[in-house]
């Protein structure tokens, strides 16, 4: 098996995807975009590295990280949609979105041993 196999990496590439549709056309703030985008790949970034370490405290520590960067996502949905940067529609999708996915990490983590 390798992380590509893993359903969460696959949801938090699609993560990626649909955060990059929704803002990279728009005129918004380049620190908010910027922002915005590099939380989303830390997600699906932290969820590969997790994979490659050996110990199972590495593998809990980017298993957060990646769980905690779901909620600096969604974070930054609510200041995107009180600035204007995405519609509402969009902003409740994706809040659902990462509350599922950072329960499928959440899941992972209570599966790997002390």
């Amino acid at each position: 098996m390798k992380f590509e196999d893993l359903r969460m990496w696959q949801e938090a590439r699609n993560l990626y995807k649909k955060v990059f549709a929704i803002v990279w056309n728009k005129n918004t703030d380049y620190f908010f975009k910027d922002q915005f985008l590099r939380a989303t790949l830390s997600v699906s970034n932290n969820i590969a590295e997790w994979f490659e370490r050996e110990t199972n405290k590495e593998l809990k520590r980017f298993l957060y990280i990646a769980r905690w960067s779901c909620g600096e996502v969604r974070s930054m949905v609510y200041i995107g949609q009180d600035s204007w940067y995405m519609t509402q529609g969009d902003g409740e999708e994706l809040i659902n979105y990462t509350k599922n996915l950072s329960a499928m990490i959440h899941s992972y983590i209570t599966k790997v041993p002390d």
